[in-house]
């Protein structure tokens, strides 16, 4: 094949690349020497690079292959292995799903997309690690509920008393990175104008979803998860349903909408139009995220606030 798609499998120590043009392997040390020998093997005109994410063992590589300009697309596990499945490939090693992914890559021509900068990413550790300790709490609360010990009631309570500072620490550290990136803080002043949107909710949709506001409607809608997904079969019609997208974020986003079928003027009307139509409370919820997240989407792109729909 004339594509030249990379493709790359990444582990703590090593990158296994293959080289779709002319079938050559490579292996690669996963640190800094290792990147410029990979970039140097790969060539010129590289048309994209496949690979997927490995938590902490692929930034170094997303790093240095941005600050080079070459096209990257990082592919879903998921999507990656049923891939395999259906090209037959059963044996497993670094070198065959290096090769696996760029003819992924080629075969399904998947387009390079700009990866997220380094700020971008230290801040989403933030938010991860703050929603780790949500959940802490919340176990913590439970089991302070089941306990009568007073020694194990006051190290509930103090428990308790740390991870509100550990939140407390991580939401001031949260806002003073948003605050020093001028384009995040833009974009978290429109985001929190919309009723609904809280603070957290605002940093959610800028960590989860940094695409906002270069998406077509339906994409923001499908990245999210609530694009409703046809079902048809000759005659046969089922019922749409949604699947895929960033369940996070849209866990994020459920709570708002709810709000927002109250506060929110527009949307409460639809909601209100959706429930007296039949529409079930749950997919009339779904209906209103994704109406938050398309407006969302177009208020970053017109870099404007929201204002209500005069009457």
């Amino acid at each position: 094949m004339e594509d030249h798609s990379i493709g790359v499998d990444i582990s703590k120590d090593w990158l296994d690349a293959h080289r779709l043009n002319d079938g050559a392997n490579g292996r690669f040390a996963n640190d800094a020497k290792g990147h410029k020998a990979l970039i140097a093997w790969m060539g010129g005109d590289v048309v994209r690079i496949v690979y997927e994410p490995t938590g902490a063992y692929h930034r170094r590589f997303e790093e240095c292959m941005t600050k080079a300009g070459l096209p990257l697309v990082k592919v879903n596990p998921r999507r990656a292995h049923r891939f395999f499945d259906v090209a037959g490939q059963i044996a497993k090693t670094d070198r065959l799903d290096a090769e696996m992914l760029a003819r992924m890559g080629a075969l399904l021509s998947l387009k390079p997309r700009p990866q997220a900068s380094p700020q971008l990413n230290e801040l989403r550790e933030l938010h991860v690690a703050r929603q780790a300790l949500v959940k802490d709490r919340t176990a913590a609360k439970n089991r302070a509920r089941n306990v009568s010990l007073a020694l194990l009631k006051s190290q509930s309570a103090e428990r308790l008393k740390q991870i509100e500072r550990a939140i407390e620490a991580i939401d001031a550290e949260i806002v003073r990175r948003i605050e020093a990136d001028d384009v995040m803080a833009a974009n978290f002043v429109i985001l929190i104008s919309i009723p609904g949107i809280s603070d957290i909710t605002a940093t959610a949709l800028i960590v989860e979803m940094p695409e906002l506001g270069t998406l077509e409607p339906n994409e923001a809608a499908a990245l999210l998860g609530v694009a409703p997904v046809t079902r048809q079969s000759g005659k046969w019609r089922g019922r749409a349903f949604i699947r895929g997208g960033r369940a996070t974020l849209r866990q994020a986003l459920y709570l708002p909408a709810l709000v927002a079928t109250r506060f929110n003027p527009d949307l409460a009307a639809k909601y209100a139009q959706l429930r007296g139509s039949g529409k079930p409370p749950k997919l009339a919820i779904v209906a209103i995220m994704r109406k938050l997240i398309i407006l969302a989407n177009a208020l970053i792109r017109s870099q404007r606030n929201w204002q209500p729909n005069p009457a």
